[in-house]
């Protein structure tokens, strides 16, 4: 893997210590193990991050995609692994994706929707994350249905069945997980849009981003994305090409 020369990494971590905030809302990318500790391929792409750079590493944990964003304004992290997005590109810079995923609906086994693009109608309303990509996406795209916004996944998926919502956007593995053992709901079989996961820096960065594209694009050229992904259990999602 490629190493930063001394100013991409004093300009990655101004501090000396390189912080690397996790979102642990998209289980693709990071989750709690039994003790606490962080896992999933956004952090053992932060550890080699780290390594290669020679620095020391701190985690900065949140429960939601939105809450990283919100605090790249108090200048909490100095890289972030997030869907690519055109309202946090007007304040960050991004990699080429490493993970390509897919944003999907849940539905009740009854509902009329066999593909997404019937879920947008009036009167259907939709529980989805504040600040996520697909929050994001669909704010942008709907034209008739209402999205119900919440601030964390656990609580988009507890607002959709006590509310008795018409759908659950989402990423697809999670969704999947849960249709899995509630044979009352289904996951939609195509999905809404594709979600580019990269690793992100704040605007004014060019050294670091510059060498962080470069670290990205090898570590998918060479297998270590592919194998990180099946290595922490998420060998369904796609290595972006």
């Amino acid at each position: 893997m490629p190493k930063p020369d001394t100013q991409a990494s004093q300009d990655l971590a101004p501090s000396g210590r390189l912080r690397a905030a996790l979102n642990f809302g998209n289980q693709v990318l990071a989750v709690r193990s039994p003790t606490g500790e962080p896992q999933g391929v956004s952090v053992d792409l932060a550890r080699a991050i780290a390594d290669a750079s020679g620095l020391p590493l701190d985690f900065v944990q949140f429960d939601s995609a939105g809450k990283v964003f919100d605090a790249l304004a108090e200048g909490r992290w100095d890289l972030a692994f997030m869907a690519i997005d055109p309202v946090r590109g007007a304040q960050m810079d991004f990699t080429a994706p490493y993970v390509l995923i897919e944003g999907t609906y849940l539905v009740r086994g009854d509902a009329p929707f066999q593909k997404t693009g019937d879920v947008d109608v009036e009167g259907v309303r939709i529980a989805v994350t504040r600040g996520s990509a697909y929050e994001l996406f669909l704010t942008r795209r709907l034209m008739h249905a209402t999205l119900v916004r919440v601030e964390r996944p656990e609580d988009a998926l507890k607002t959709f069945l006590d509310q008795q919502l018409d759908a659950l956007a989402a990423v697809r593995q999670p969704l999947n997980g849960f249709a899995a053992s509630h044979p009352d709901l289904r996951v939609l079989p195509d999905a809404f849009m594709r979600i580019e996961q990269a690793v992100g820096v704040p605007k004014g960065h060019e050294p670091a981003h510059r060498w962080l594209s470069q670290f990205v694009t090898e570590a998918k050229s060479n297998g270590w994305v592919a194998e990180a992904l099946k290595r922490n259990g998420q060998g369904e999602a796609n290595v972006a090409p």
